[in-house]
């Protein structure tokens, strides 16, 4: 009689996820395709990196730090890719500054921006706050699609 069994093959339960997150991740997955945007890891994992925690201003850079920690690792190409899609599907709105500065804001709806000085930052200012009293008219064939105003602040204890 041998003594000898077979080995099992190793079983290990997939993790369990969260509620939260299985609904969070349904939600992307819907926005995404709603967007006419097919919900790949990258996207999804950038989706999350954006859309978890509420409005926020991000750069590739930026992103690309927080993204080297996700598996799999996401290219800086990868990330210019899927901000330029997001923001041609309008999930994000592009906010150029600085010349070649560019952030992505995931509140696309009509609102301006403080700009910190020194610290590479944007914050919302609400729309409330600023009252247009009116905009020029566009020359002809053209139409205003939008407006943005950048009011540049500094904290009060950094030199000028």
């Amino acid at each position: 009689m041998n003594s000898q069994v077979a080995p099992r093959p190793i079983f290990r339960p997939a993790p369990a996820i969260d509620p939260k997150a299985r609904e969070f991740n349904a939600k992307l997955r819907s926005k995404l395709r709603g967007a006419g945007l097919r919900p790949t890891r990258q996207r999804m994992a950038l989706g999350a990196l954006l859309f978890a925690s509420g409005d926020r201003h991000v750069t590739a850079e930026k992103l690309h730090a927080e993204a080297k920690q996700a598996r799999p690792p996401i290219s800086l190409a990868t990330i210019y890719n899927a901000l330029n899609q997001f923001t041609a599907v309008g999930l994000l709105r592009e906010i150029a500054l600085q010349g070649s500065r560019t952030w992505y804001d995931t509140n696309t709806g009509p609102h301006y921006h403080f700009l910190v000085e020194n610290e590479d930052d944007l914050v919302d200012i609400p729309p409330e706050a600023i009252g247009v009293l009116g905009l020029p008219s566009p020359p002809d064939g053209m139409e205003i699609i939008g407006a943005d105003l950048i009011v540049r602040v500094r904290k009060i204890d950094q030199p000028k």
